[in-house]
């Protein structure tokens, strides 16, 4: 057994960096909160942010932050919820929506960009999905990063969809010979019979999940149910963009969102945006410290957001990225007797 010890090398990199001043993201908590102030003159209930960076996306720890920063702000019975997110965890977006449905009897959700994959389901979750011109909505079909799964040419697992295994089978189908051998015999050589099985798992938690979203506000199971089958399967892209038109015709309840709350959520985007700057300082070659922050949540009087702040080694001999000293954390930015309080949590 072989160790490699990459101590030696980091360390010699950390030398040269104290030389090196590390890059951080600018915090533009003043600029944003002038902003959400706008926009919750303007709504008959408490108005929340949830912000996710391209880099980043939707987790059960998510449910968390939700926590900490409801439990001492929420005050009437609706929420207006600004969603902005390309996926993540359907089992995220579930525990998001149970939460949100102990505090607040009807949700609207503001959708004035991407709102995608995991993100959909959640604002599945809402009574209602007001939309701008630039918003979309997308499929939920699942796919998965198997621990079996083939890698690709970086040495990184590839994530397969249960759409893409059906359609392998489905032109086999077409296709095959009268003296065609059963196509699995060659098809397990390049993905493995557990991945396969992994994937319809997967896949039935997808439409298990969607269904229980919708629960939360639609009584009509027969239309939860065929919602759920849709957008799971209908769609031969996971990307396909679910504008306002195509949700309607899906059966969702949403519609247009006022043009000057929309101008108001792209500005919040824009601030956002720049908070989420890649702000990584590099050392050498091999070796580099990150900063991101990769999601916002945010309400009147308080904002959190997931910080990065680690080190990152290239282990060259097995063509892979380590993180080291990983000191990343949920950060809080309050008013408290009119002064600024930041603190940092954690969660495990």
């Amino acid at each position: 057994m072989f160790c490699f010890n990459t101590k030696p090398q980091f360390m010699a990199a950390k030398t040269k960096a104290k030389s090196v001043e590390t890059k951080k993201p600018p915090i533009l908590y003043q600029e944003t909160q002038q902003v959400i102030q706008q926009v919750q003159e303007a709504c008959d209930g408490d108005f929340l942010t949830y912000w996710v960076s391209g880099g980043s996306r939707i987790t059960s720890d998510d449910a968390f932050a939700f926590y900490r920063i409801l439990k001492a702000r929420a005050r009437r019975p609706l929420l207006y919820l600004f969603l902005k997110s390309g996926g993540g965890s359907g089992i995220g977006s579930l525990r998001i929506i149970n939460l949100l449905r102990r505090y607040y009897s009807k949700i609207i959700a503001m959708v004035p960009l991407d709102c995608a994959s995991a993100a959909t389901m959640l604002a599945l979750g809402a009574d209602v999905i007001k939309m701008g011109p630039l918003a979309y909505l997308s499929a939920i079909d699942t796919s998965i990063t198997h621990d079996l799964s083939p890698i690709d040419k970086d040495n990184d697992l590839v994530s397969v969809s249960q759409n893409e295994l059906d359609r392998v089978i489905r032109l086999w189908e077409q296709r095959k010979q009268s003296n065609d051998l059963n196509p699995y015999s060659s098809l397990y050589a390049h993905v493995h019979p557990l991945v396969w099985g992994a994937v319809d798992r997967a896949s039935s938690l997808s439409i298990k999940l969607t269904t229980e979203i919708l629960s939360y506000h639609m009584t009509d199971l027969e239309k939860v149910e065929a919602i759920s089958t849709y957008l799971n399967s209908h769609y031969p892209s996971h990307s396909y963009p679910v504008t306002l038109r195509e949700a309607h015709k899906v059966g969702l309840n949403v519609e247009e969102l006022d043009e000057k709350i929309n101008d108001k959520l792209l500005l919040l985007n824009e601030y956002y945006s720049e908070m989420a700057q890649r702000a990584f300082t590099d050392f050498d070659e091999r070796n580099h410290h990150d900063n991101e922050i990769m999601k916002i949540i945010e309400l009147q009087g308080q904002q959190v957001f997931y910080q990065n702040d680690k080190d990152w080694h290239y282990r060259l001999e097995e063509r892979r990225w380590i993180a080291m000293n990983d000191e990343s954390s949920w950060r809080s930015i309050e008013e408290e007797e009119g002064k600024i309080v930041t603190s940092r949590f954690f969660v495990r």
